[in-house]
């Protein structure tokens, strides 16, 4: 029967899997596991069948990964015929390695593993994961494999009973068979390049909208002719370091089956005058021999920027003639042009226009479910522990970019090799297949290297987030459940909000004493949201440069929108944003960054999931503008904890340390009237310091002191009741401007 071809899910890439929809199944009379033939316009592959998703029941697709597609000659969308396949059981399997790769042992047995149930045919070019791909001088993680004879021969099953035999490179009868695909591994301009769909991960509406534009008007032309109009020449992806850019252009290459022509910026330039533009001549007029073509420009900031910009006679030439290549007096042909750059605002204008760069796709930091399939793919061929949850890593890895999560793995991949390798004797030429056998990545391996890997999309101001939860809070009830509604309520019950048409508050302004907990309880709305969080400390943004104060907020804004959700949170904001009009010789830097400031929260741009959270312990010296509705809309009061808020910040601060029986916290809490959680918390600090005296004392003394014997006791908290005074808090009572938020807010609400 016909079936239309799907790209397979990213996990199962490389497994010799065919996902089948469960009506087709039934048609054709094989069930899960049995084996098919699928043959495409240039070939025909044997797949073992797995049952496709429920929903596509019925749609006639069959699901099939990059190696066959290219083995079938097949590509995405394209109807392939599909029948019953008679698969006998391998008595013996010949394989070869590349002359690269020395291994020594029972190498079979662990190969035999890796191809079990898996459909075979003399001269098939497999690709496995061998060790990390480390003991390979390749790039990549898989390592190239080709299976030179089977018997019985044709296309056979490997199994259990199956002898798996790895034959020497250099034998005569090889050659035929084995060299090319081996030694096909260097990429060269105008070549395809070896990365599927399935090798990208978590982009799935950018790569329909690439190749909407690149692959129906090289497939199906003759749409756009019915249409009468002009189809789209270029594509310009753009968005932070990392996310996946080049590999989208490197992918539909491959897929597309077109000519690839690669220019790298920098390479082109030359000192040389009107050398430049003959290499961008070139390189155009080799495409437009080899059509269909895809001209790939990577990083076009660095060789198109924008010419009143730039000093140099070199780059507005060549910005000339690309652009008199790309919409000149000559037809261009069938060539579409892939622009990348993770600077999209340098780029010259003139570029960034239909015709030119039809259209402009963002590709974003991913979000948990791409983040998860990143992981998976760069954990495919890799030997996990049973114990390793990648959607827990997935979750916890904000911010994060598709460079960031390969890193990830490769380094807790190189963590559980440094493991084994005591084991590994450096100078033999040879390493044995048992070691390899036995590597295995595990929880631990990914927790050592997620510690050193910073998100490089929020490298300038990432804060790690905070390890604070709801329970290390105490008391403090009114404000907790003001900050969960204002900020954790939106991200998970976003769809109540649209029902009843409500935007979601755009600040928080936590004020009261100091000590009480506001940046504790940002700390904690940070973790339990999990968000990501970037703190900025008032007065650091200032800089002695006119111009550069401002900015520096701007950036913030920019990090904050670039890697939603976060949670832009600014300590003692009252330095940062003070009164205008009140500041006297300071060339009126405060008064910018509050503009700035104004601008950022309720301005022309929309801040979509994101939410500033401000904190000061001086309410009264914040510039009215800042306190309206529509920015720093909810104001939440950080009070004095009462008793029962203290008993309760007395367990969270006694928790870890061990106590006498004679310690009662409700009389501890009754005794602290007027003391914040700060003064509480150096209260039983220091208890367990006159504790530790205690025991230093007695063992300089030559008393016997045993260590597992201290003790928290009612005597030290009395003695540390006397030493800690709620001082700070009877400051702020009595301080001026006492009431003050109540007054500003009067104010701000006779102004509104």
């Amino acid at each position: 029967m016909r079936l239309r071809v799907k790209p397979l899910k990213r996990k199962d890439a490389g497994s010799g899997l065919a996902s089948i929809d469960r009506e087709a199944m039934r048609e054709l009379g094989v069930s899960s596991g049995e084996f098919v033939a699928i043959e495409g316009r240039e070939g025909r592959v044997v797949a073992r069948v797995w049952p496709g998703r429920s929903e596509e029941t019925g749609r006639g697709i069959v699901r099939i990964d990059g190696q066959l597609r290219q083995a079938a000659g097949a590509r995405i969308d394209d109807a392939v015929s599909v029948e019953p396949a008679d698969v006998e059981p391998a008595e013996r399997v010949w394989v070869a390695l590349p002359e690269n790769v020395r291994l020594q042992g029972d190498i079979g047995s662990y190969l035999k593993d890796k191809l079990s149930e898996r459909a075979v045919s003399p001269g098939d070019q497999l690709s496995l994961s061998l060790g990390f791909g480390l003991l390979s001088t390749r790039s990549g993680r898989r390592l190239p494999l080709t299976v030179v004879d089977t018997e019985p021969s044709g296309t056979v099953v490997i199994t259990g009973e199956t002898e798996l035999e790895v034959v020497d490179r250099s034998r005569d009868e090889l050659s035929i068979e084995a060299d090319g695909p081996i030694d096909a591994g260097a990429e060269t301009t105008g070549e395809s390049p070896d990365v599927t769909y399935e090798d990208v991960g978590g982009l799935d509406d950018e790569l329909e909208q690439v190749r909407e534009m690149i692959e129906l008007p090289m497939r199906h032309p003759e749409l756009f002719r019915a249409l009468g109009i002009e189809p789209p020449k270029g594509v310009l992806l753009h968005g932070p370091p990392g996310t996946g850019k080049t590999l989208i252009a490197r992918a539909v290459a491959n897929e597309i089956d077109a000519h690839f022509q690669m220019i790298s910026g920098p390479e082109i330039m030359s000192k040389y005058y009107g050398e430049s533009e003959e290499q961008l001549r070139e390189v155009f007029e080799e495409a437009a021999e080899n059509e269909p073509a895809i001209v790939f420009i990577d990083e076009l900031d660095s060789i198109a920027p924008k010419r009143e910009d730039v000093q140099g006679d070199v780059e507005r030439r060549v910005v000339a003639q690309l652009l008199s290549l790309m919409d000149g007096l000559e037809e261009r042909g069938e060539i579409t042009v892939i622009g990348t750059t993770n600077r999209v605002d340098a780029i010259d204008p003139a570029l960034r226009r239909p015709g030119r760069f039809d259209r402009e796709i963002e590709i974003g930091v991913p979000d948990v479910d791409g983040r998860d399939e990143i992981l998976q793919i760069h954990t495919r061929g890799m030997p996990l522990a049973e114990d390793v949850d990648l959607e827990r890593y997935a979750e916890n890895t904000h911010g994060f970019v598709g460079a960031d999560l390969e890193n990830l793995a490769k380094e807790a991949a190189m963590t559980a090799m440094r493991r084994i390798r005591p084991e590994l004797d450096l100078d033999e030429e040879e390493i044995p297949a048992e070691v390899l056998a036995e590597i295995e990545v595990t929880v631990d391996d990914f927790k050592r290297a997620l510690r050193g890997i910073e998100p490089s999309a929020m490298r300038e101001v990432f804060v790690e987030v905070p390890d604070v939860s709801w329970d290390d809070v105490g008391g403090l009830e009114e404000a907790k459940s003001r900050l969960r509604e204002t900020i954790q309520w939106p991200l998970d019950h976003g769809d109540a909000y649209e029902r009843v048409n409500l935007s979601p508050a755009k600040g928080v302004l936590l004020y009261g004493p100091p000590g009480t907990g506001k940046t504790l309880l940002a700390k904690a709305v940070a973790n339990e949201s999990q968000s990501n969080f970037i703190s900025v400390k008032g007065p650091e943004l200032f800089d002695k440069f006119v111009g550069e104060s401002e900015r520096a907020v701007r950036d913030v804004f920019d990090k904050a929108r670039a890697n939603a959700p976060t949670i832009v949170f600014f300590d003692e904001i009252d330095a940062l944003a003070s009164e205008r009009g009140s500041g006297v010789g300071d060339s009126n830097v405060g008064e910018r960054v509050v503009s700035q400031l104004l601008t950022e929260l309720d301005g022309l741009e929309e801040l979509e999931d994101v939410v500033v959270v401000a904190a000061s312990n001086r309410p009264e010296l914040i510039d009215d503008a800042l306190l309206r509705p529509g920015r720093l809309d909810r104001h939440v009061e950080v009070a004095e904890p009462d008793e029962d808020a203290r008993r309760e910040i007395f367990e969270i601060h006694t928790r870890d340390r061990p106590l006498a029986d004679d310690v009662d916290l409700d009389e501890l809490a009754a005794e602290t009237q007027g003391y914040t959680g700060a003064d509480v918390e150096a209260v039983c600090r220091e208890a367990a310091t006159i504790a530790v005296r205690e025991h230093v004392e007695a063992e300089a003394a030559g008393e016997e002191s045993d260590v597992e014997a201290i003790e928290l006791t009612a005597d030290h908290f009395e003695r540390a009741l006397e030493e800690v005074s709620p001082e700070s808090a009877a400051e702020f009572d009595a301080g001026p401007g006492a009431g003050g938020l109540d007054d500003v807010l009067e104010g701000a609400e006779g102004d509104a």
